[in-house]
C-alpha cells in the first residue's frame, strides 16, 4: 500500500476521491481494511471515499477524549503509565475507559507530577494488553486531546510498539478550538478548570481525571463554534484555521461566559 501523504488525506476530509483512483493509490481490498482497523473512518460515498466525519453532523459525531501519562516525552525512550478516556456523543458521556499500564521506570520528577509510583504500575497491566483494550474502546471515533498532539503520538507509538499499527483516527484538540471560540489569559486544562469550574473532582494529571475535564471543556465549548459549521470535518477545520480570539492580558478580571456564541 502507497503512504497516504497529507494532500491524500485533505482530498478525503473536502471533496472526497473516485473510487477508482483511490483504490489504485492503496492496491486492494485488504489495505483498505488494515486502514479502518487503524481508526481511519472512511465511506464509499456515491462512488467517492470520503472521510465518514466529512458527511457526520457534528452533534452525531462519537468523540473519544483521550489523556495519557507517560515516564517521559519521548516516545522512542519512554511509554504510557496510564491512560484514560471517554467517549462522548450528542452531549453525553456514554462510556470510560481508564487503566495503569505495567512500567518498571518513573522518576521522582514524575511520580510528584503524577501521583503514580513504580509500585503502583509493577502489576498493572501489560502495555499490550492495554493497548489492544483501547484499540478496540477507541474504534474510529475522533480521537480529541488537550493538546492532542502529544496523546494521539504517545498512543499512536504505543500501538505500534505493541504490533498494532499506528494511529489512523481523525483528531481534534480542545486548546485549538478553545483559542477560536473564547477569550482567556491562558488555556492550559488546570487554569481553565480553576476559572470555570469545569470538573470540580477534578484530580489533575491523573488520566481518567483529566479526560472528563477534557470533555466538559468540549461540551461548553461546542455551543460556541459558530453556526455555518456542521460536520465534523468542518469543525476539525475551524480548530485549526479560524482566527484565535485574543488573549486577555493578567490584569484582567474579565471572565468570559462559556455559555453562547460569540460569532
Amino acid at each position: 500500500m502507497n503512504r497516504l501523504d497529507q494532500k491524500i488525506l485533505n482530498r478525503l476530509a473536502k471533496q472526497g476521491i473516485i473510487s477508482e483512483e483511490f483504490e489504485s493509490l492503496i492496491g486492494s481490498d485488504l489495505a483498505l481494511e488494515m486502514l479502518r482497523a487503524q481508526g481511519m473512518n472512511i465511506v464509499l460515498d456515491r462512488n467517492v471515499y470520503k472521510f465518514q466525519s466529512a458527511l457526520t453532523p457534528v452533534d452525531d459525531t462519537l468523540f473519544c477524549i483521550v489523556d495519557v501519562e507517560t515516564n517521559g516525552s519521548k516516545t522512542a525512550h519512554h511509554q504510557i503509565i496510564e491512560i484514560g478516556a471517554v467517549k462522548f456523543q450528542n452531549g453525553k458521556i456514554i462510556d470510560t475507559y481508564e487503566s495503569l499500564v505495567h512500567c518498571t521506570e518513573i522518576s521522582d520528577a514524575i511520580a510528584e507530577i503524577t501521583g503514580i509510583h513504580v509500585e503502583d504500575t509493577m502489576n498493572a497491566p501489560s502495555l499490550s494488553k492495554v493497548m489492544s483494550e483501547f484499540r478496540l474502546f477507541l474504534g474510529d471515533a475522533i480521537f480529541v486531546g488537550h493538546a492532542a498532539k502529544f496523546d494521539y503520538n504517545f498512543v499512536s507509538a504505543m500501538m505500534e510498539r505493541v504490533g498494532l499499527g499506528g494511529l489512523l483516527n481523525r483528531q481534534l484538540c480542545t486548546i485549538d478550538l478553545a483559542e477560536r471560540t473564547f477569550e482567556s489569559e491562558r488555556y492550559g486544562l488546570a487554569y481553565l478548570n480553576d476559572q470555570y469550574d469545569l470538573h470540580s473532582d477534578a484530580t489533575h494529571h491523573r488520566a481518567l481525571s483529566d479526560a472528563i475535564t477534557t470533555t466538559k471543556l468540549l461540551d461548553q465549548v461546542l455551543p460556541m463554534v459558530p453556526k455555518n459549521i456542521h460536520t465534523t470535518e468542518e469543525l476539525i477545520a475551524f480548530s485549526k484555521e479560524a482566527t484565535r480570539m485574543k488573549r486577555l492580558k493578567p490584569t484582567s478580571l474579565v471572565i468570559p461566559n462559556l455559555i453562547g456564541n460569540p460569532s
